[in-house]
């Protein structure tokens, strides 16, 4: 045997030995969780089932292998696709399957994937094995019986040897420790030994009698179960007898079909007609489970026990299984007659059940005797029953009617004030408080319970009361808190008081309770406590804070010193009150029962602190607190690996994943069985940076993965916090081919030759570069001289320009000049003929008039010499080159005075220097400007002298 298998081995023995130490409860029935075809999608039978060394669950069903891992159930066809009868595991952790004409292996891989091997391949007779069916199948160190009812087909070191009978049928093989038995019909029961069938000493006692189970007893005895004649002890030395138990007749009657050992000094068998028989080593009765509690068929066909001490059973229709091993057992009312259970109580080796539909009783023999609990109504009870109470030593029954005292199967009304919701006992006396419809009720306690008197200072519902002093109390409904002082010698209620101060405005109240001696008010925004020395009251933040979601409870319920129920709308926690403050909860361990009880009515009824009954909707359960050992969770497994980027595809082997394909779902499971589903928390190291919350979902997608190293980590919660390990997978995500080594080398080949390429085509570029450098420095040399003659020109044009300018400038101050002195000749000339025409002769006579006009004709000749014109129109020209030529050719119509007098208005003269040039009056020449602007089409708006100016 490995080590690696060895160690598990041994570690799984200790761990069920020390989880599975207790005997299994006799009183209620265990959870049965029902696996149906639909479930499944198989076939109805389920022959065989085993459990794999990791906690799988395997069968044997008409279609063929089944598997489960706690999350799914896959479905493996047979070879021949015909009906598997068989499953085992054997040592090595290969799955052994046998069926019609088939035999072989199934091993699993990673990841779910199952690979089948066909043994039956080895058998020589082939003919023969069409025509058997393998119905068991066994391990005994290397070799593997597969039995059949004619031959058994031995496999060992990869060969198969054939087992017969001496002409005789088999009926069936059976494995006792390392032991092989056979029986031959008729002959009886045989052990094979060194490979020989030899008849048993007593094999005449059982001839005929159909041995269909044996199991390992105390010490080297072996309980043998017949399929019609019961149970048998085989001695030691082969001898036989019957064994006496309890339900020999009935296990007669229903037909044994197979048996399994339990823990501890248990057996079940299963019937053909009956369900499951559970019984000890001294034969007593421990549990009857069948159709009415739990079993979706009565016919049991095979039946296996997991790690955890679970009890499975493959039926004629379904598998199902049995938490034997639970700490909560069931009694369910299948039928309705009970109804809602509000109360409950043990009282006189009776158990009583308070209901919506009155009150009912059953015996009671504890919970270590078998019992078929059946209640009955007690007789004028019918209605609704609040509350039942244990009244020094009398059992006194809360009801929508009054108060009565229960008596035996019978009861007698004490009170008719209505609805007696809860009763507390006064402190130091023989007193009782009861809240109720109206107000509050003072009872007389035991031997003979009564009720004394209403108290008169409150007529509202109480449903709560509670002592806070001697003469104090705290009294409460759903709307407020009372605090009430009573005087007991007197029976009077001195006086009651609503208490509002500090509590939250429409804040519903569920009760006063004694924690740990702490009054604490629970309310729908938590706990509150009542500070004396201020008169309000303040939340208890220290307990809120602690309880998380259950500072919200309901109902607080007394188990032991330190520990409590809290109960929150049918959801139970278990509160531990540790040292310094600290609060332990366990609030998952009941996750079963949450929704099945009546909200704010929730009712737990403790025998002693390590058994509780516990109100539920149609019955109760009980809980066993001895059952409850903390063990070791399972880690998870990781199921199966698929690729999501295009459909569903499982991986197996590779998980080196290319880039286009980075979708991925991991599933995964722990092969751990109960009513309260496991919790998961992953983390993909790599990618996220911590651990998920915890969820019940079995699998997890991650879409678009980036390429890297990954490492998938999970692990698992059971219902009270215990976690597992850590399982871990390592992925690989290929990078893109772009980025493959090869892209890579292909990419540095192509950076090489684009280096050198570009490093001649830089160079090439360099020297064009240069060229055109040297060629844009010559063009720019070329550029600066010529602008440099340029503007050397510029400047010599503007010398000639000024030069010009000078010249012109003393040409027209040599005009203006000339101009000047014909102006001054023709003022003379002027001035001389006005002169003459006053002068006198030397006889004082004037001249005469021949004289005058001989002067005055040589005036006028003077007047009219064009010479001084002409030699004027001859420098004005030098000076304004073309300008008369320019004013004929645009304008045709002028004649020579209008030329005159264009000259002389571009020389800026004014019209008397005008008029005395032209020899005309000042008005003549204003007149004459009229006439040229006429000529010139001059409009209104412009200037003439500008207008010549600009020519």
């Amino acid at each position: 045997m490995p080590l690696r298998t060895l160690i598990f081995f041994i570690a799984s023995i200790f761990t069920i030995g020390f989880a599975f130490g207790q005997n299994i409860p006799r009183v209620g029935s265990p959870y049965v969780k029902q696996y149906n075809k639909s479930t499944y999608q198989a076939g109805n039978q389920n022959w065989g089932i085993a459990v794999s060394k990791e906690g799988f669950i395997y069968v044997a069903n008409t279609e063929g292998l089944l598997s489960f891992d706690g999350q799914e159930w896959r479905l493996y066809k047979a070879k021949n696709q015909r009906s598997l009868r068989s499953v085992n595991i054997d040592r090595d952790g290969r799955i052994l399957v046998g069926g019609s004409g088939e035999f072989g292996v199934w091993e699993r891989g990673k990841f779910g994937k199952m690979e089948y091997r066909s043994l039956s391949a080895l058998v020589k007779d082939q003919a023969g094995l069409k025509n058997d069916d393998i119905w068991r199948i066994n391990t005994v160190g290397n070799r593997i019986f597969f039995h059949s009812f004619s031959k058994c087909y031995i496999y060992e070191n990869n060969e198969i040897k054939t087992l017969t009978a001496d002409g005789e049928p088999f009926l069936f093989s059976h494995q006792v420790n390392n032991r092989m038995f056979f029986e031959q019909l008729p002959s009886g029961l045989f052990e094979l030994i060194n490979n020989s069938l030899v008849q048993v000493k007593g094999a005449a006692v059982l001839r005929g009698m159909n041995i269909l189970s044996m199991l390992p007893f105390d010490k080297n005895k072996i309980l043998i179960a017949t399929s019609n004649h019961g149970l048998f002890i085989m001695e030691d030395d082969g001898s036989l007898s019957p064994w006496q138990n309890q339900v020999q007749q009935q296990l007669i009657r229903y037909q044994v079909n197979n048996g399994v050992k339990l823990y501890g000094d248990q057996f079940a068998f299963g019937t053909i007609q009956n369900g499951v028989y559970i019984l000890n080593s001294k034969g007593e009765l421990v549990q009857q489970i069948n159709k009415n509690n739990g079993l979706q068929n009565n016919t049991v066909l095979s039946m296996t026990v997991d790690k955890q001490a679970n009890l499975w059973v493959g039926l004629d229709n379904g598998v199902d299984r049995i938490d034997i091993n639970s700490p909560l057992y069931y009694y369910a009312d299948l039928t309705g007659k009970i109804g809602t259970v509000y109360a409950a109580i043990i009282f006189q080796n009776k158990v009583y059940l308070g209901t919506n539909q009155g009150l009912f009783v059953s015996d009671w023999n504890g919970v270590n005797d078998f019992q078929n609990l059946d209640f009955s109504i007690v007789p004028n009870s019918h209605g609704q029953v609040w509350q039942l109470v244990n009244m020094n030593g009398q059992l006194v029954c809360g009801h929508n009617n009054g108060t009565f005292l229960v008596e035996g199967n019978t009861m007698r009304k004490i009170s008719s004030v209505t609805g007696a919701w809860s009763f507390t006992e006064i402190s130091g006396s023989n007193r009782w408080l009861q809240g109720n419809y109206t107000g509050i009720g003072l009872m007389q306690g035991g031997p003979a319970p009564s009720f004394i008197k209403q108290l008169q200072h409150i007529k509202v519902p109480i449903r709560s009361i509670l002592q806070r002093s001697d003469s104090e109390y705290w009294a409460t409904n759903q709307q407020n808190v009372y605090s009430m002082k009573l005087n007991l010698a007197k029976d009077e209620a001195q006086s009651i008081n609503a208490v509002k101060a500090g509590l939250p405005t429409n804040t519903q109240l569920h009760g006063v309770y004694n924690l740990a001696n702490n009054i604490v008010f629970a309310t729908d925004s938590g706990f509150y406590q009542y500070d004396n020395i201020v008169g309000s009251f303040k939340p208890y933040v220290e307990l809120n804070e602690q309880l998380q979601s259950f500072h919200t409870a309901n109902k607080i319920i007394p188990i032991k010193q330190n520990e409590y129920w809290f109960v929150k709308k049918s959801h139970i926690a278990k509160v531990e009150l540790l040292p310094e403050g600290k609060v332990k909860i366990d609030s998952s361990s009941w996750n079963s029962l949450r929704g099945k009880m009546m909200n704010d009515y929730e009712q737990i009824f403790n025998l002693d602190d390590q058994t509780s009954i516990i109100g539920m909707d149609n019955g109760f359960a009980i809980y066993f607190n001895q059952l409850s050992a903390k063990v070791n969770l399972p880690k998870p497994y990781i199921t199966q690996v698929w690729n999501t980027s295009n459909g569903t595809t499982p991986l197996y082997d590779d998980l080196s994943i290319a880039y286009r394909e980075n979708n991925l779902r991991f599933a995964y499971a722990s092969p751990w069985y109960s009513s309260s589903n496991l919790k998961y928390s992953y983390w993909l190291e790599g990618y996220t940076d911590n651990w998920s919350d915890w969820e019940d979902v079995s699998f997890k997608d991650f879409t678009n993965l980036p390429d890297g190293n990954y490492t998938f980590h999970v692990r698992s919660m059971a219902p009270n916090g215990t976690q597992s390990e850590i399982t871990s997978l390592e992925i690989t995500i290929r990078p893109p081919w772009y980025r493959h080594w090869f892209a890579i080398i292909i990419y540095l080949i192509i950076l090489t030759v684009l280096f050198i390429v570009g490093k001649r085509y830089y160079e090439q570029h360099l020297k064009k570069e240069q060229q055109k450098l040297k060629a844009k420095m010559l063009a720019d040399q070329e550029a600066r001289l010529a602008k440099e003659a340029e503007l050397n020109e510029r400047k010599l044009m503007a010398l000639k320009n000024d030069q010009l300018e000078q010249e012109l400038e003393i040409k027209n101050r040599e005009l203006a000049n000339a101009a000047m002195n014909i102006v001054y000749k023709n003022e003379m000339l002027n001035n001389l003929h006005h002169e003459l025409t006053n002068l006198n002769d030397s006889n004082g006579n004037k001249l005469s008039s021949d004289q005058l006009r001989k002067v005055s004709k040589l005036i006028d000749e003077a007047h009219s010499d064009d010479r001084d014109w002409d030699l004027f129109e001859k420098s004005f020209n030098e000076a304004h080159e073309n300008f008369f030529k320019k004013l004929k050719s645009d304008y045709p119509a002028l004649v020579p005075n209008d030329l005159k007098l264009c000259a002389y208005l571009r020389l800026n003269m004014s019209s008397k220097e005008i008029a005395s040039l032209l020899n005309i009056s000042t008005r003549g020449v204003e007149i004459r400007r009229y006439r040229l602007r006429k000529k010139l089409n001059l409009p209104t708006e412009k200037n003439l002298t500008e207008f010549l100016l600009e020519l």
